[in-house]
């Protein structure tokens, strides 16, 4: 039996059609991550993701990449081969670089001091329910400066807009009101930054006295 038609099968059983299938596998191939608390299409597409797990799991795994499910945080998480993942067994297969999507150093850098900011939250049991860290875009800035001695972008355009690519990997979010000039509007740090930023990665940065040259990569196709 040919696997599409073992796919067409178990989609059979799960009532879900193939489009769908498609639909979840391609969003998850370019977005590497999948939430359901961010809007109504990913709560969908995580819902329907549910009731095949197994497949999508099965699939992946042909290919090398690991699906992962945080079940209490509500979000799935594909990694290439090779990634290093806090949490998972080590992964034997040789790192594949041209499947991870490419970003910008100052990305690289926020992800790091957020990974910091998030783990410090954690330490201290001050994460919300949903498993978010709340920070004010000021602890992001002297974060960045202190630890990794780096500075955010100078202009508040090129500011919104690094936070802008940290929504879309969905490792932060905010209000659709937010505004870097508000002393008091909140950024969430999503738990997905766990699996953004291993612990030796963050280690690395910080002994290296925030030197970031080198490029970052996610789980995702190269953008």
């Amino acid at each position: 039996m040919s696997i599409s038609s073992l796919v067409n099968e178990q989609l059979t059983v799960a009532n879900l059609k193939a489009e769908r299938f498609r639909e979840i596998v391609l969003r998850l191939m370019s977005y590497g991550v999948v939430v359901r608390d961010e809007d109504r299409t990913e709560q969908l597409l995580y819902d329907d993701a549910r009731r095949i797990e197994t497949l999508l799991e099965d699939y992946f795994d042909v290919a090398g990449f690991r699906l992962h499910h945080d079940s209490t945080n509500q979000y799935y998480r594909l990694y290439a081969p090779g990634a290093v993942v806090d949490g998972m067994p080590e992964d034997t297969l040789e790192a594949v670089p041209s499947v991870r999507a490419r970003v910008s150093p100052d990305f690289v850098a926020a992800a790091l001091a957020l990974r910091f900011l998030y783990q410090n939250k954690l330490n201290n049991g001050d994460i919300q329910p949903q498993g978010e860290a709340l920070i004010s875009f000021e602890e992001l800035a002297v974060t960045m400066q202190t630890q990794l001695k780096r500075l955010l972008p100078s202009s508040s355009t090129d500011k919104m807009h690094l936070l802008a690519e940290l929504k879309r990997h969905r490792i932060l979010s905010y209000a659709a009101g937010f505004s870097i000039a508000d002393e008091d509007a909140l950024l969430a740090i999503r738990p997905t930054i766990l699996g953004v930023v291993s612990n030796d990665a963050l280690t690395a940065a910080l002994d290296a006295d925030g030197v970031i040259e080198q490029e970052a990569t996610v789980a995702g196709t190269e953008e």
